[in-house]
């Protein structure tokens, strides 16, 4: 891969890797802060089930800039990631991710997500905006205000990019999903990232756990569904109280 680059290129990817490095602090300031911000959050944190969060190392940052290279040299551009737009263009040295139960409660985390942000004073660059597969989940997006992007990936998360409040403007990506599609990222990742696996079998099998992954999420909504509907009948049950016996009367 390397003799695909110029100098002049490799300088440049030297000098970014060098700008990272030196504002790493200030990175582990925002994770740290925007972290704490959606913790104490409580309405939007007991919807969610548990937060990660990452600073991409340099071995992964080196990666993706040299691919994006190779992917302006393919498209006939000129790469154009300078020290001058470094932070802005690239939005995912920082990374949180928010993970949820069933699918639904995205209704209900995104406005408190916002809320929150708003208060902390982050901007939001990009977002909410669904990435998904499914033709179903993705009209459940649409349906409660946040569009949606068909993928080929067989991928399903919510993405949001935020721009610090700090001076020196950095970014953050924050990806909000179910455990079962995690599970599914995790697993895809180990296979395609940094390089997708030229195996046909892991590939296929790649597909089928996405397939799985979205069957047991509909399945988690379902048993949830029917959790709120029993809830509601029982509750309804107890308003109404036992019934009163009547005593016939005596001739």
């Amino acid at each position: 891969m390397a003799t695909q680059f110029t100098p002049g290129e490799l300088k440049l990817v030297a000098r970014l890797l060098d700008l990272f490095d030196k504002n790493r602090a200030e990175l582990n300031i925002l994770v740290d802060g925007l972290r704490a911000r959606i913790v104490e959050t409580k309405p939007l944190f007991s919807r969610v089930h548990s937060i990660k969060w990452r600073i991409k190392d340099n071995d992964s940052l080196q990666g993706k800039l040299l691919r994006k290279i190779v992917d302006a040299h393919d498209a006939g551009d000129t790469f154009d990631i300078t020290e001058v737009n470094f932070f802005s263009r690239v939005n995912d040295l920082v990374g949180i991710r928010l993970l949820h139960l069933h699918t639904r409660q995205i209704g209900d985390i995104n406005p408190e997500l916002l809320s929150a942000l708003k208060e902390g004073r982050y901007r939001l660059v990009e977002g909410p905006k669904a990435r998904t597969w499914d033709n179903e989940t993705s009209k459940y997006f649409d349906g409660i205000g946040i569009p949606s992007e068909m993928t080929d990936s067989m991928y399903t998360s919510v993405h949001y990019v935020i721009e610090s409040n700090s001076r020196t403007k950095y970014t953050c990506e924050i990806q909000v999903r179910t455990l079962a599609e995690e599970i599914w990222g995790e697993v895809s990742h180990a296979f395609t990232y940094p390089n997708a696996t030229k195996s046909i079998a892991c590939q296929e099998q790649i597909k089928v756990l996405a397939r799985v992954t979205s069957s047991c999420s509909r399945l988690v909504d379902s048993t949830f569904k029917s959790l709120e509907e029993f809830k509601s009948f029982d509750a309804l049950l107890q308003h109404k109280g036992p019934k009163k016996k009547t005593k016939r009367a005596k001739k």
